[in-house]
């Protein structure tokens, strides 16, 4: 397997792994995850031939589905964070305490 491929192979498992996570609610989890996405997006950067392989070009745009999805859903998450956010604020000091098991 060219080396092209396999770089690519391990970004789409990493960005398998991210998208398991964000099911959850595990912050380091989540954060293990991101780092792996990319470490694994600097392997694929750092191999300039793969630009013109067209075994790694085919296998990239097969791809694209799966990394628009996790940045969607990334984002989607990120923005659902800061509503709560908003509301934990507009609710005033006296509700943080509840929210954060204090």
């Amino acid at each position: 397997m060219p080396l092209g491929l396999a770089a690519l192979d391990d970004l789409f498992e990493a960005f398998e792994d991210l998208r398991d996570v964000l099911d959850g609610t595990d912050a380091t989890a989540i954060e293990v995850a991101s780092n792996r996405v990319s470490r694994a997006a600097s392997s694929v950067r750092a191999i300039g031939a793969w630009r013109s392989d067209p075994a790694v070009i085919e296998r990239l745009s097969v791809m694209v589905p799966l990394l628009d999805s996790a940045r969607i859903r990334v984002k989607l998450l990120a923005d659902h964070a800061q509503q709560r956010l908003a509301i934990l604020a507009a609710h005033g000091a006296q509700t943080a305490p509840l929210t954060y098991g204090r």
